[in-house]
């Protein structure tokens, strides 16, 4: 390999390789770029020539990178992102905005969060539009990291966890983050359960069969861990991925299962169910936004963020 003296890297040639991988095609990437196929051809061979890579090569149609281009791919990018948007700022403005937002929430976070949203949205930003996905795990870095959403929202423990490791050892953080509200979590049961009334012990819980609400599908979370400290289990029957299914399957079963205590007011179905304190203890549930360290400047997500934050304050300012 080349030794590379970054001094005198053109960076231009840096647009150019960006662009290439972006469309995966030097026609179209000199298109964009406007300049000469053979231009874009040149700008490659200079890359190459000082990185000691072939970076991308012709495929079918197209062209393929190496996985030298890939591994570097995303650095480049951001640092072209984050210098065009420290020198020519696009300045958001939600009044005449038509941008489309991208979050990823489970359906009780929404039904908290969405309202709220869609009131800023008809008195501040008519032009603009969100679009909620699923959210199916605990930890949606992968999500964020390949841009297939603005934002995550959600309880992720081992995300932020890694975020403080990561900042204590004076690593930079690819990933931010920010507190929302803090969720409680009981057991929600039918209003004529035979565990709605009388003493609820840890026993009486762990008899019970239970219904799990997992994004990702796997049987087992957060309140089986805690569980398991103690050195007991419970019968998970039944493993579905929205919070809405859990509380309509109780209010018409035997079956127990674990809701944030402020979703089941939203269910529409609060006055067929009963919420019973869990009868040990478990961590605190934190619901956070979660996004990529290359949208933390610009205008559009700045303001996202604090549609969300205000949505949140709203829903649980009672």
């Amino acid at each position: 390999m080349n030794s590379l003296n970054f001094r005198t890297l053109d960076l231009n040639l840096l647009r150019v390789f960006d662009e290439v991988m972006a469309e995966r095609s030097l026609t179209r990437a000199a298109r964009n770029l406007s300049l000469t196929q053979p231009a874009v051809s040149n700008a490659l061979r200079r890359l190459r020539e000082t990185l000691g890579d072939e970076l991308v090569q012709r495929s079918g149609q197209g062209m393929a990178p190496t996985p030298r281009a890939v591994a570097i791919w995303p650095a480049v990018r951001e640092a072209l992102q984050q210098l065009q948007e420290s020198l020519v700022p696009n300045e958001f403005v939600p009044g005449e905005a038509t941008t489309i937002f991208v979050l990823a929430m489970a359906d009780a976070t929404a039904a908290e969060l969405i309202p709220g949203l869609v009131e800023t949205l008809d008195q501040e930003a008519p032009g603009v539009s969100i679009r909620v996905i699923p959210l199916t795990t605990r930890d949606p870095r992968r999500l964020l990291d390949e841009e297939q959403c603005d934002l995550a929202v959600g309880y992720f423990p081992s995300v932020l966890a890694d975020l403080t490791a990561g900042a204590q050892s004076g690593e930079p953080l690819p990933f931010l983050h920010q507190r929302l509200y803090d969720g409680e979590y009981v057991c929600v049961m039918r209003k004529d359960h035979p565990l709605a009334t009388g003493p609820f012990t840890l026993s009486r819980f762990c008899a019970a069969r239970h219904m799990l609400v997992s994004f990702s599908g796997r049987p087992y979370g957060f309140v089986d861990e805690s569980l398991a400290s103690l050195g007991r289990e419970r019968h998970v029957v039944l493993t579905v991925n929205q919070f809405f299914t859990a509380g309509r399957v109780v209010a018409n079963s035997n079956l127990l299962t674990v809701l944030p205590r402020h979703f089941v007011g939203v269910t529409g179905i609060a006055d067929q169910l009963v919420l019973r304190p869990l009868p040990f203890d478990v961590s605190p549930v934190h619901v956070d936004t979660l996004w990529h360290r290359r949208s933390q400047q610009r205008s559009a997500h700045v303001w996202l963020r604090q549609v969300l934050v205000r949505a949140a304050d709203k829903a649980f300012s009672a």
